[in-house]
């Protein structure tokens, strides 16, 4: 038994991986400024006369000030110690030398307000923000803005609506870069809906008031509205800037919609006419075309870009990574400092977010150790990047060590380290950091939420799940379209598709996500029928279903035995909305006619499917096999399955399966036989149950739960009973050529019967009992668990592979059809 998914302690690690990695790069040589390279290891050195990043401001000569520029730190921390010095006296005109005119004393601090802003001191500026206020020194048009912009470096939206009540207050509000600041306030500190009805509200907007609604859109995954943003924008006669246009390409970027982006491109070369706007343009174009998929046409922008900055390598780099083409993506990285392009802050930050994206470890930890072996500074962002790259690549240790080596942490690095440990699956460990978290006074958000719903979800946690709920409502976390359709999703995997269903039925904004999450709910329970309403509904409003829609209508059907219906929406898909059908669709497709007994039908599809059949398409196939027992065609997908995966001994567990059911003793020792040689094990049957907040883990034969004698004890009781109502053991289930007792007695100590057992002994009667298996549960607990529920008068929910099973007074809602 595990209660913590077999997670490690991770305290007394050195940083990350680093010191594990530093072989891949050579140390920096300063006899060459350019490497050979082979495709397996890096040669990344620095321009011997090129200063390290945190020291390149020791060589730069500061620039004298004028009322346009900002100050370096240095400068900052000298005037503003003048200013105490003069005991904010302003009448005292003393000279300051920094500066080349005097300037008024509002003047001063906007200038100092901006200037610890851009030298990345928010909190400076929003403490001599403050000062300002204690004395009575006016603040204008011009200070709240910056003020408004160190409020969203650091997320502070208390202080921002403060602001804004200020404004209000002292008649600011209508200056409209007074209230472009405010919705970008608001949008960058999670009030996305603020934002929009500040945005809504305004008397007058400019192109940059459009511009920052669109960017917060983009940026909130909250493509629909972006888009339709674009569209008003067009019917308001207002013409993008070319910073417009970047939020624009920036929204297509992320809706990876290469036809749009084409078009935008198409746009920009039209209507662009700024000669400073070119590299960034490009560089956005470059970066869309890469998400989008198209890198072909971000290399041939690229390389007739004559201005590349350091911004279009980071991109183009970044690009390669996205799509998987590493290798390209190291030589363009070396190929950058043999040009003398030197990487920053920002081309590490891009390159470690796109090695997460596509799981890239190795890569991840050779640039994490270039990172370290140029000296670069570990800002906030950058470690937090890295947390969340070691965590998606499912490398904990790395992503802990690197997490507790930080002395500042944000928001957004305690839910990177949560991300890392809901990924990895690792329950306890999530939670006991989210108390930390708070405890530290950290104020979580909705992707914090996500992140921890998720968790509960793939373990079936409903208790836990619902403490979040009502967590997020009694600390007024705004509860946005991600974050409700991750409630829903909460509850539906967890069994409680009422719950869900309450939650869908209430939400005012839907995007195609939440759509199809109650769908899947829907289809996992069991009930074709109502996805379907659903799919009918979601026409009727015009809610346009994409891909993924289809593939939970399809599913739900095929656990429905809605055949006919199933082959009608698969038309639909493709006459109706012009979705070519991809290997997913077609796998459902086999799914639901393999499952109806329409193996021969389900064949043909497959012979005649435009896609090449992948293990999703032949395991449907084996699978429906094993249910209507044809151990020849089984054989046909067995032998296609282990030529795709032969390293997969789960192909031959079920052959051994149909080999068993059918007396073929002598097939099942070969088959195991086979299974022994290829010396990987198979994936072990797992059953888990939730009591008291905490998840429980069971594999079959499991005896090191705490509570073991007790829960043996209740399995002799369930055993009793069971008989006494009838019940024989379904020993063919057992692959094992052993005598009937012993087969009995191995199916007495299923995963699934232990969790029963233990919920039974730790539970009031009455209490709903709620296992979760990551195997399909065999057809002997499944009789089993109709009978418990009969005798012990429980409601008995199980989740198993395929979907839910809600057992009711000895039957099961999935009518035997699973």
């Amino acid at each position: 038994m595990t209660t913590s998914q077999g997670c490690p302690t991770e305290n007394g690690l050195n940083h990350g991986n680093a010191a594990g990695v530093q072989a891949y790069f050579p140390p920096p040589s300063h006899t060459s400024k350019t490497q050979t390279t082979d495709s397996s290891t890096f040669h990344l050195h620095q321009n011997p006369t090129k200063p390290s990043p945190q020291h390149q401001n020791k060589h730069q000569k500061h620039p004298s000030f004028t009322p346009n520029n900002h100050l370096c730190l240095d400068q900052t921390q000298q005037l503003h110690a003048h200013i105490i010095r003069t005991h904010f006296n302003h009448a005292q005109q003393v000279s300051f030398s920094p500066f080349e005119s005097h300037l008024s004393h509002e003047a001063r601090y906007n200038l100092l307000i901006t200037s610890y802003i851009k030298n990345n001191k928010p909190r400076y500026a929003l403490n001599t923000y403050t000062y300002m206020r204690k004395l009575d020194i006016e603040v204008d048009s011009f200070i709240i803005p910056s003020v408004l912009k160190a409020c969203s470096q650091i997320s502070v939206a208390r202080m921002g609506k403060e602001i804004h009540g200020f404004s209000v207050k002292n008649g600011l509000v209508s200056d409209v870069f007074v209230v472009n600041a405010l919705v970008q306030m608001y949008s960058e500190c999670g009030s996305l809906v603020s934002a929009r009805l500040l945005f809504d509200k305004m008397s007058e907007r400019d192109v940059v008031s459009w511009s920052t609604m669109i960017r917060a859109y983009s940026r909130n995954k909250l493509f629909k509205e972006g888009l339709k943003l674009i569209e008003n924008m067009h019917f308001s006669n207002v013409k993008p800037s070319e910073v417009a246009m970047i939020s624009m390409v920036n929204l297509f970027s992320d809706l990876e919609n290469g036809e749009m982006g084409k078009a935008m491109h198409g746009y920009v070369i039209r209507n662009s006419n700024s000669e400073k706007m070119v590299v960034p343009l490009t560089t956005c174009l470059i970066d869309m075309y890469a998400k989008c998929g198209n890198l072909d046409a971000a290399i041939t922008l690229f390389d007739g870009f004559s201005q590349r900055s350091i911004v279009s390598w980071t991109a183009m780099i970044a690009g390669y990574i996205r799509c998987n083409d590493l290798e390209e993506g190291e030589r363009l990285f070396v190929r950058m400092i043999e040009e003398n392009v030197f990487p920053n802050d920002i081309t590490m930050l891009s390159l470690i977010i796109s090695c997460g994206f596509v799981g890239a470890v190795q890569l991840g930890k050779r640039l994490h150790a270039y990172i370290l072996r140029n000296e670069f500074g570990m800002s906030l962002a950058l470690a937090t990047a890295l947390v969340d790259m070691y965590g998606k690549c499912g490398e904990i240790r790395s992503a802990r060590a690197i997490f507790d080596s930080m002395k500042n942490k944000d928001v957004m690095t305690w839910t990177a380290m949560i991300s890392a440990y809901a990924q990895a699956n690792c329950i306890d460990y999530a939670f006991q950091l989210f108390v930390q978290m708070r405890d530290n006074g950290v104020r979580p958000n909705e992707l914090t939420m996500v992140s921890l719903l998720s968790l509960c979800a793939e373990n079936g946690a409903l208790d836990m799940g619902k403490w979040f709920h009502a967590y997020i409502d009694k600390q007024g976390v705004e509860v946005d379209v991600i974050l409700k359709t991750a409630l829903i999703d909460m509850y539906a995997k967890c069994g409680d598709i009422s719950g869900a269903q309450r939650l869908f039925s209430e939400a005012i904004d839907r995007d195609i996500c939440t759509w199809n999450v109650m769908m899947a709910g829907y289809g996992m329970h069991g009930y074709g029928e109502k996805a379907l309403k659903l799919f009918t509904e979601m026409e009727t409003l015009g809610v346009k279903p994409n891909d993924i829609t289809f593939i939970g209508a399809l599913h739900a059907c095929s656990h429905a035995g809605l055949v006919v219906e199933g082959k009608g929406l698969f038309e639909k898909m493709i006459h109706d909305f012009g979705l070519v059908p991809k290997v997913e669709h077609y796998g459902c497709m086999v799914d639901l006619l393999g499952r109806a007994g329409l193996l021969d039908e389900a064949y043909k599809m497959i012979e005649s499917m435009p896609v090449k059949p992948n293990i999703a398409i032949w395991g449907a196939m084996l699978a429906a096999c094993k249910i209507h027992k044809n151990s020849n065609m089984g054989e046909l997908a067995a032998r296609e399955l282990l030529a795709l995966e032969p390293q997969n001994c789960g192909y031959k567990v079920l052959m051994s399966n149909m080999y068993a059911a059918a007396n073929r003793w002598n097939d099942v020792a070969g088959m195991r036989k086979a299974v022994k040689d290829t010396g990987i094990k198979k994936e072990p049957g797992m059953s888990s149950i939730e009591v008291n907040g905490l998840v429980h883990d069971f594999i079959m034969g499991d005896t090191a739960h705490p509570l073991i004698e007790k829960i043996s004890e209740m399995l002799a009781e369930m055993s009793k009973k069971l008989k006494e109502a009838g019940y024989l053991p379904d020993t063919s289930v057992v692959l094992h050529n052993i005598d009937e007792e012993e087969k009995e007695t191995a199916l007495n100590y299923h995963s699934e019967k232990l969790a029963m057992a233990f919920g039974l002994i730790s539970t009031a009667p009455g209490t709903p009992i709620r296992v979760v298996k990551n195997l399909r549960i065999c057809d002997d607990c499944h009789t089993v668990t109709k009978l418990l529920s009969k005798i012990y008068k429980r409601v008995i929910i199980v989740r198993d592979r395929n979907r839910f099973h809600h057992f009711r007074e000895g039957s099961c809602s999935c009518g035997g059809y699973w």
